[in-house]
């Protein structure tokens, strides 16, 4: 059987979001991110007033594109700063952006099809990054019918958790004939699984890589190229629909804020982990390098779209929503305004759509 914990249900949304599983997705030394529009000379066309946006952010590398963006203020040029702010708790993303709490979040799309299906007013607006799901197993656990009654350590409500539910189905083997371990953090699911109390566990880059080198003769059974193909989604940048339609330059600014991290992280990888590393990601240089590309972190999703959608239905068999999120969940405008604007800049991306 699989534990979920008892009772779950995805939250409606009330005050009161409590009730929300936490994610792997964790604020780094517990904050989030909060965006400020600085207005000075020459800011005609950009935002009219100083307003603030606040985003979360997880912990992989398909946040990297954010990380840097703040580490290096690259969208200090288009009126925007971003900082770090002390929050009371983590707990998950979906609750901030849910409850209005935050404007903006990189997150598993996973965590935005909740956010859809409980009525919050959102929209995925750009990429976050790409791949860098793995499946790891103990020693000797290298085929899917040696896994049935073994325990898995995941996520709920995560691609960490689609992952595994759909690369088990591909290969005959039925969700519920492990046993599934919800882990409350990724340094939690990690430790636990080198000491041997999970048998296999669902996680993200750098920290597949890190098991897979330290752990010896572990197992990778997937990274989810092998059921979905290269380049898929694993996180999106999602917007609140306020905040689009009341200051999508800053919306704007943000993204192009990213596509600028993106170009410097593909041009220089070792100088953007040099600013990376040990601030931000809490692992060794040689693993982060392996692992960056691994799970490269990508604006322009627009690819993504069909899969995106297509994973809703894997989601709604999991029994966590029951309305499917159509294309008009998915609004690239502003990301191709902003590539349409800045063709030197996308010039030089070397992962997009086009």
């Amino acid at each position: 059987m699989c534990d979920r914990h008892g009772d779950y249900r995805v939250p409606k949304f009330t005050p009161d979001f409590s009730q929300f599983k936490p994610s792997r997705r964790r604020f780094l030394g517990g904050t989030a991110a909060a965006l400020t529009v600085a207005v000075g000379p020459g800011m005609i066309g950009r935002a009219a007033a100083a307003t603030g946006i606040r985003a979360t952010h997880g912990t992989g590398f398909c946040n990297l594109n954010f990380f840097l963006a703040e580490a290096m203020q690259l969208a200090k040029d288009d009126g925007l700063t971003i900082d770090f702010v002390n929050t009371p708790t983590f707990s998950d993303q979906v609750t901030f952006l849910g409850m209005g709490q935050v404007d903006a979040g990189v997150m598993p799309y996973t965590s935005f099809m909740a956010l859809y299906d409980a009525g919050a007013p959102v929209k995925i607006v750009a990429g976050g990054g790409i791949e860098g799901c793995v499946l790891v197993a103990q020693p000797g656990l290298d085929s899917p019918d040696k896994l049935k009654g073994k325990t898995l350590g995941t996520f709920q409500l995560d691609t960490l958790e689609v992952l595994p539910y759909d690369w088990l189905k591909k290969n005959g083997v039925a969700f519920k004939d492990i046993t599934v371990r919800y882990m409350g953090s990724t340094p939690e699911a990690v430790e636990a699984f080198r000491a041997g109390a999970l048998d296999i566990i669902s996680t993200i880059e750098p920290y597949g890589t890190a098991l897979l080198t330290d752990v010896k003769g572990a197992v990778k059974l997937s990274d989810g190229t092998d059921i979905y193909g290269k380049g898929y989604t694993d996180c999106v940048l999602a917007v609140r629909d306020e905040l689009i339609a009341k200051n999508p330059a800053a919306v704007k600014a943000l993204i192009k804020g990213m596509m600028k991290a993106q170009a410097l992280a593909e041009s220089d990888p070792q100088a953007a982990l040099n600013k990376l590393v040990g601030s931000y990601y809490k692992t060794s240089m040689s693993n982060a390098q392996l692992a960056m590309g691994r799970q490269p972190s990508v604006v322009d999703a627009r690819n993504q779209t069909q899969f995106i959608l297509d994973r809703t239905d894997s989601v709604a068999e999991m029994g966590y929503i029951k309305k499917k999120p159509g294309r008009d969940a998915i609004d690239w405008t502003l990301l191709e305004q902003v590539i349409a604007e800045n063709p030197d800049l996308y010039g030089k991306l070397k992962l997009k759509s086009a």
